[in-house]
């Protein structure tokens, strides 16, 4: 890592993965490592101290998405985020008479809790996508029953970047009194999210996607939602997630959160223009289709499939090129398999096979593009070539 933060060497092309801790952000977090260690609960100064820098952090988190501060949660990430969501509310509603409405494509985060309510007894209805990843808001009013509690939609899907009709699915659940949660893991700080715009009732991010450190995320509980505890311990975060504060990464959390709200405009014109370099010139190349809505997408995704190739090859391939980029989700990598992702957008299987997922990030330049674009096609043409002489 350089003194800006840029990675030291290569192009890092799986910022959807992870990010690097911006310096900004590491040297908030560094004193609360040694000097101002105190425990958040205590009363004493040190402990004041730590509640002051948590405090600071929380409101911040709650500046970037419209909340409210006494609106945030803080969790160990994203994941736990979600399945409090899922979890704290189908249990709430009084499990297993309730019923959760959720999507084909929805990250594992979402997926899991809703296969384990299913397994108690709660019924689960996943809907399918279309040809781009959407889900249709009418068949979210058609899947409503009388005893459906939560509707979970994500936000900017995390391996083709498509941006899903968040606002209009929760208009839908609102006037059927039904609660709305979206994982918004990969768009909150990368786009203008406000809650209150949005309608939704719960809303996870994550500190680790915008620059922040690993093991620290949120989750959004509007004012008057119920939701049951899934971690019960002490009386932390207003009695909604019981354990001693990570106040280093919350502090770090808050940081990333300020950066964020504060440069995001300028970014997502800068990253909304490499993403179109990069994906024009992987549409180029010969049998690509870049997957995912051709608009409604964030800034900094781009997922591409070519026929006759397949992932593990190109990433290893990519790799000694010094590319790093992911075939799908890390949270499930090492599977030989197209991700559910791709099987949910109904691709040909000669396509869904050799698909890639390239994110960039805040320093990302249009000269790592040029790499990619360069090294890739005669990845691809070394591969076919082999393919062909083994057939």
């Amino acid at each position: 890592m350089t003194a800006s933060g840029r990675p030291a060497a290569g192009a890092y092309m799986d910022h959807a993965a992870t990010t690097p801790v911006d310096p900004r952000v590491l040297e908030t977090m560094r004193p609360y490592f040694v000097e101002r260690f105190g425990n958040a609960g205590s009363v004493h100064q040190f402990g004041q101290e730590a509640r002051g820098a948590v405090d600071e952090a929380r409101a911040a988190v709650a500046a970037l998405i419209g909340a409210q501060p006494r609106e945030i949660v803080f969790t160990s990430g994203a994941t736990e985020a979600d399945n409090a969501a899922l979890l704290g509310i189908a249990l709430a509603g009084g499990a297993p008479g309730s019923h959760v409405i959720t999507a084909a494509t929805e990250h594992h985060a979402v997926l899991e809790p809703c296969r384990w309510l299913a397994a108690r007894g709660v019924p689960v209805t996943v809907l399918p996508v279309d040809g781009y990843g959407v889900v249709d808001p009418d068949a979210v009013r058609r899947a409503i029953r009388s005893e459906t509690v939560l509707i979970s939609i994500m936000h900017g899907n995390n391996e083709t970047g498509t941006v899903g009709p968040v606002a209009e699915v929760a208009a839908i659940a609102r006037a059927r009194g039904v609660l709305m949660h979206t994982d918004a893991t990969q768009s909150a700080g990368i786009v203008s999210l406000d809650v209150t715009t949005l309608g939704v009732d719960l809303l996870s991010l994550s500190a680790h996607k915008r620059y922040g450190p690993k093991g620290i995320g949120a989750l959004y509980v509007r004012a008057g939602v119920p939701v049951e505890p899934i971690l019960r311990g002490g009386s932390q975060e207003r009695g909604r997630r019981g354990g001693t504060e990570n106040v280093p990464a919350i502090a770090g959390f808050g940081a990333a959160a300020r950066i964020a709200r504060a440069e995001m405009d300028e970014e997502a014109t800068r990253l909304t223009t490499l993403r179109d370099r990069l994906a024009g010139g992987l549409a180029a190349m010969p049998r690509a289709r870049i997957n995912g809505h051709p608009t409604h997408r964030l800034p900094g995704i781009v997922n591409v499939s070519f026929a006759d190739a397949d992932s593990e090859s190109l990433l290893l391939a990519l790799d000694l090129e010094g590319i790093a980029a992911s075939s799908g989700s890390a949270c499930t990598s090492g599977s030989l398999e197209p991700s559910h992702v791709i099987a949910a957008l109904g691709l040909p299987a000669a396509y869904a096979a050799g698909t890639l997922r390239f994110s960039i990030g805040r320093w990302t330049t249009a000269g790592d593009i040029d790499v990619v674009l360069d090294v890739l096609p005669r990845i691809l043409a070394s591969m076919r070539r082999a393919a062909s002489v083994r057939h």
